[in-house]
């Protein structure tokens, strides 16, 4: 008998849940999540939150924006036109410091807060050293800076993102899919994204059910690609 054809999937947009509730606290990410719910009483006045793609920083962001009324900025896209209307915000948001950052305009914008008694958080894939800052007065504003990491999930968490992050596409998987998912996975939740895309894309391409041997194969082709 031959093979049923193969569907095309087609790349619609799976709008992932990124409010506080949905936020998902395990052990590698507790401590950012508890001092960013403890804002505006922080040990300090910028926080540095480090932590590997596809951590969770974003959603963090997100919804502490949500929360706060935080302005958000690349770190990238940071100019010394932009450091008023971000200190006049109750907390400032920097992403992605590791891309690289303008030194004096991200110096005037934590003079600035500082002075409007506002905050500043800024995430990076990296610590503050590897940033290649050329003003020492920056410097050493950063390493005033309180520091949280983000840490790779553990088994739990891990399986708790797989099932929300098939539950933002709508799919309800197996848990013994999600068990077997998570014994075999890198610790990354950038993998995990990848895997849950590349799954859900094959089992709509040969219109099948999501099963472990499918779940096995995909899985295998995202460990190679990675």
């Amino acid at each position: 008998m031959a093979e049923p054809p193969r569907q095309l999937p087609l790349d619609l947009p799976h709008e992932a849940a990124l409010s506080r509730d949905d936020y998902l606290v395990g052990g590698s990410n507790r401590a950012a999540f508890e001092l960013l719910e403890r804002w505006p009483d922080w040990p300090s006045p910028v926080v540095v939150l480090a932590g590997p793609v596809g951590a969770g920083k974003t959603h963090l962001v997100n919804a502490f924006r949500d929360e706060t009324g935080a302005a958000v900025i690349q770190a990238l896209d940071l100019k010394e036109d932009d450091v008023e209307w971000l200190a006049s915000a109750p907390a400032a948001v920097v992403e992605d410091a590791h891309l690289g950052v303008d030194n004096t305009a991200l110096f005037h914008l934590l003079n600035a807060a500082r002075q409007a008694e506002n905050s500043v958080l800024i995430t990076s894939r990296t610590w503050p050293a590897s940033w290649k800052i050329g003003l020492p007065d920056l410097l050493s504003r950063l390493r005033a800076a309180t520091p949280v990491e983000i840490q790779e999930p553990d088994d739990d968490l891990l399986r708790r993102v797989l099932v929300k992050l098939f539950a933002d596409r709508q799919i309800a998987v197996e848990i013994s899919v999600i068990d077997y998912l998570v014994v075999r996975m890198e610790r990354s939740l950038e993998v995990a994204l990848r895997a849950v895309e590349a799954i859900d894309r094959e089992a709509l391409a040969g219109r099948v059910k999501i099963t472990k041997p499918l779940a096995g194969r995909v899985l295998e082709n995202v460990h190679k690609g990675h």
